[in-house]
């Protein structure tokens, strides 16, 4: 046997250890999995979440409940699943923000909570660009009429967000930096107290992913002003995007992802990839990211793969333009 050979049957062999069910031949999952969210309910990753892990639960007759692990960002439920036990049974729908927090933590001087290399990519479900919205009594019509006030009345306009370098307050930075306008940012602790915030009238404005506001737009009490995407979009067309208006590099999508712990083994993620391209299939999770205002845009294995990395690579510039958030 050739040295090569021998090191792939040693390795092959250590990735069936270090997954007894695939070992001993039985299928993948054979007990109860967990996706976790790094937020509360309601926002942007546990809107994809849950239909996501209900077509899991299906597919696999196991059960996949959603767990909320909330705080600092998203920080630590990121960092929760980059320390699990990489068995396949401990998943994370992460937000683009995923990429962006280890990046802000060194700006500040510490240490990150968890690096990209301890996470690996399984499979992309959305990655719809933000919109800005406000609420439909606001005085704006219109960008401009937004961005006249903020130049007017600097530091007086505020927004929501959830919590500093999040993938609501990203977007909204790149605004204020390209519109030389000043905003007034109030951190919450996900997407869905930061909306709650903007209903209730605490705050006047605030960039979100199109699941958690379509039915706040559609119902009247949400006016969506524009777009960080590349073109404009099929559930807001009236939104023009950011590019249209001259703001050149304001560009943001707020993806959805499934993650699993680095060293989880090959054929255990290849189990997961193949689990999440059945459920992308399926009708009912299809009818349920669309009711939500998202729209399906999937991705594994290397697609996935070759996307997370550019991203990641693009928003670690953007993060050291932003600079230090206090």
């Amino acid at each position: 046997m050739s040295d090569q050979a021998g090191l792939l049957r040693r390795s092959l062999l250590a990735a069936l250890a270090a997954s007894p069910a695939l070992a001993q031949g039985t299928a993948f999952p054979d007990h109860a999995l967990s996706m976790v969210v790094a937020f509360p309910p309601g926002g942007q990753a546990d809107v994809v979440a849950r239909p996501v892990a209900a077509g899991l639960e299906r597919l696999w007759k196991q059960p996949v409940p959603v767990v909320n692990r909330a705080g600092a960002s998203g920080e630590l439920g990121n960092s929760f699943v980059a320390r699990a036990a990489p068995d396949g049974h401990t998943l994370l729908m992460a937000l683009s923000s995923l990429a962006v927090l280890p990046e802000a933590a060194r700006l500040f001087g510490r240490a990150p909570a968890y690096e990209l290399d301890q996470l690996a990519p399984i499979a992309l479900f959305t990655a719809d660009p933000t919109f800005l919205v406000v609420p439909a009594a606001s005085p704006w019509q219109n960008l401009d009429d937004f961005l006249a006030d903020a130049k007017r009345r600097p530091g007086a306009v505020s927004y929501s967000s959830s919590g500093n370098y999040s993938a609501l307050h990203v977007p909204m930075a790149m605004l204020a930096a390209a519109a030389e306008v000043q905003l007034l940012h109030v951190p919450f602790q996900g997407g869905a107290p930061a909306l709650t915030a903007l209903l209730a009238g605490q705050v006047q404005a605030l960039s979100s992913g199109p699941g958690p506001v379509a039915a706040h737009v559609r119902d009247g009490r949400l006016r969506v002003l524009a777009s960080w995407g590349a073109q404009r979009f099929a559930e807001f067309p009236q939104a023009p995007t950011l590019l249209e208006k001259g703001f050149a590099g304001c560009e943001y999508y707020i993806w959805c992802g499934v993650f699993a712990p680095a060293a989880t083994p090959a054929p255990v993620r290849e189990a997961l990839r193949a689990g999440m391209a059945s459920v992308a299939r399926d009708p009912e999770v299809q009818r349920a990211l669309a009711a939500g205002g998202n729209t399906l845009d999937y991705r594994d294995g290397a697609a996935f793969e070759s996307f997370f990395r550019a991203d990641a690579a693009r928003l670690a510039q953007v993060v050291r333009r932003i600079g230090k958030v206090e």
